[in-house]
């Protein structure tokens, strides 16, 4: 019989393999340093907070490189990732300075980029940034936003990427043909 795991370690496994279950999307925070270098990060947790005025938010974990780019530039442009952009995403979560090599992209209103293919955009001035946690929240208030495409959204599902609407589609096809 194998030892159980410590009651703490336990709750944590248990806590992200139970909201594993709930879709998230898939959001590029992109910003750019005083020398007009990009930088991004992806995230899950991209959300509306206030309509008056206009505000956003984003959790980004404490160990980010990436925030501290942010805060220096005071701005921050949220892409939605369309359902073919697994890759754009892949590269933008890993390490190093060369996420951006081969990527596509134009300067927002802002000057931070706007990447090619996306869904829509938010260009955000950032207005506070709040420990919670092992993360910090981030909030910006709009300045522009724009709808890109009728694409659908990359989601983020039990620990993997996928196009809900090819996903759906999918299965329609799989329970069509068993009927």
């Amino acid at each position: 019989m194998s030892a159980l795991p410590e009651p703490a370690a336990m709750e944590a496994m248990r806590f992200r393999a139970v909201l594993g279950h709930f879709p998230t999307s898939v959001v590029a925070i992109t910003t750019t340093t005083p020398d007009r270098c990009p930088h991004g990060l992806i995230v899950g947790t991209f959300m509306s907070v206030s309509l008056e005025p206009p505000l956003v938010s984003f959790l980004v974990n404490r160990s980010s490189s990436t925030l501290s780019k942010i805060q220096q530039a005071g701005t921050f442009c949220a892409n939605a990732l369309a359902g073919n952009q697994e890759p754009v995403s892949r590269r933008l979560a890993s390490r190093g300075p060369d996420r951006f090599d081969g990527l596509s992209w134009a300067p927002s209103p802002l000057g931070n980029p706007v990447l090619d293919g996306i869904v829509a955009w938010v260009d955000c001035r950032l207005t506070q940034v709040v420990e919670i946690g092992d993360h910090y929240l981030v909030v910006g208030q709009v300045s522009e936003l724009s709808i890109e495409s009728v694409r659908t959204p990359l989601l983020f599902f039990r620990g993997g990427y996928g196009d809900y609407l090819a996903s759906a589609t999918l299965l329609m096809d799989r329970l069509v043909g068993w009927w």
